[in-house]
């Protein structure tokens, strides 16, 4: 009996800060296999979501990993956004943040965030919670197709 291959998904990190984004990119050319995108504010993040230029030629991410504390456009704006538009609203959003406080916590989830995940401080610890996400998100849950 041959083991099925989990599907490969689009991921969009929505991340501005260059470490976590270095850590992510390690994470997922480790030890994943799907495609990871990274725009560092929440303005280009909803003009990716939205296929507008630049981004108009970029697949649609079937997640989403977005920090809260974002210049431009901040995380909870941009889920605003992406729960409100009937286009965006069936891509989980995992916000992905330092934040361990219970307002931004309540206020993501009042958002519909999927689910909230605080960083952990130490490297292990953040490929390790990467690992988890994904496999959560390409091995136990299913995802819509298309949009």
């Amino acid at each position: 009996m041959t083991e099925l291959q989990p599907r490969i998904i689009n991921v969009l990190l929505v991340e501005d800060d260059p470490g976590d984004v270095l850590m992510t990119r390690e994470a997922f050319d480790e030890y994943l296999h799907n495609r990871l995108d990274v725009v560092t504010d929440g303005a280009a993040a909803l003009s990716y979501l939205r296929s507008e230029e630049p981004y108009a030629d970029m697949p649609r991410p079937d997640l989403v990993l977005l920090d809260l504390n974002l210049p431009r456009c901040d995380g909870r704006e941009v889920l605003q956004e992406v729960k409100s538009d009937p286009d965006l609203q069936h891509i989980p959003v995992i916000v992905l943040t330092t934040s361990q406080a219970e307002e931004d916590v309540l206020r993501s989830y009042q958002l519909h965030a999927n689910a909230y995940v605080t960083k952990p401080v130490d490297f292990e610890g953040f490929i390790e919670a990467i690992k988890q996400i994904d496999h959560f998100f390409v091995s136990v849950v299913k995802l819509p197709t298309g949009g």
